[in-house]
């Protein structure tokens, strides 16, 4: 069974008098521990689809079903509980708590996620060292580089082991070389943790590290 998937998926917005059709009955399939690319021009309807999948917008029909959980057919709070029990997001700007140190942020994940007092210390350490912050721990996100804050923004998805990370444009703030390590940074993420991630990007070189590229045109997938 997909750990993710869609079905008819649809999603219009309302401008004024004029329907937009973002998504015109998407079908899609994850399987679990896959690393996929969606990849489309502006306005082909590729963000609309990431967050649908990740329970921040709910689609006008269709279904949604998230480790077998259909998002689509839940309330708000049982679509928030599913969100925050098993999908990581990463996000273009890495949103960082400007006040914390890189460990804080990733306590506060875990404080967020139900976790008591200290959390998961020996997990967060192994987390910081496979994307090679160890040294910046007690460090604040104006006290890291651009690639740093993302690859703590990461961290931060994954530290309570998600069934699924869905990443906005990971590098799209990030000069080459920092996208590099950041895109390598995935990859060893999906190959030695086993975390299933959707990649939305604009790039064909970011889009290249995934095992399956997906095209979207028009709202509809075009290519899969």
């Amino acid at each position: 069974m997909p750990i993710l998937q869609t079905e008819n998926l649809v999603m219009t917005y309302h401008v004024g008098k004029v329907d937009v059709q973002a998504l015109r009955g998407v079908n899609l399939s994850v399987e679990k521990g896959e690393f996929v690319s969606i990849m489309g021009h502006s306005g082909s309807g590729k963000s609309t689809l990431l967050h649908i999948l990740g329970g921040l917008l709910k689609p006008t029909s269709g279904k949604v079903i998230v480790d077998g959980e259909d998002l689509a057919a839940v309330g708000d709070a049982q679509r928030t509980d599913i969100r925050r029990r098993k999908i990581g997001f990463v996000f273009q700007r890495f949103n960082l708590f400007p006040t914390l140190t890189a460990e804080g942020n990733l306590k506060l994940a875990e404080h967020i996620h139900g976790k008591e007092g200290n959390g998961n210390a020996e997990l967060r350490r192994e987390v910081l060292q496979l994307l090679k912050l160890e040294n910046k721990m007690k460090h604040k996100p104006l006290e890291l580089s651009g690639g740093e804050q993302q690859r703590v923004a990461i961290a931060r998805a994954v530290i309570n082991r998600p069934a699924i990370i869905l990443a906005d444009e990971p590098t799209g703030n990030l000069d080459s070389e920092n996208s590099d390590i950041v895109l390598k940074m995935l990859v060893q993420l999906n190959r030695d943790l086993g975390q299933t991630i959707v990649m939305i990007t604009h790039n064909p070189e970011a889009a290249g590290i995934a095992r399956r590229k997906i095209l979207m045109r028009d709202g509809q997938i075009v290519s899969n």
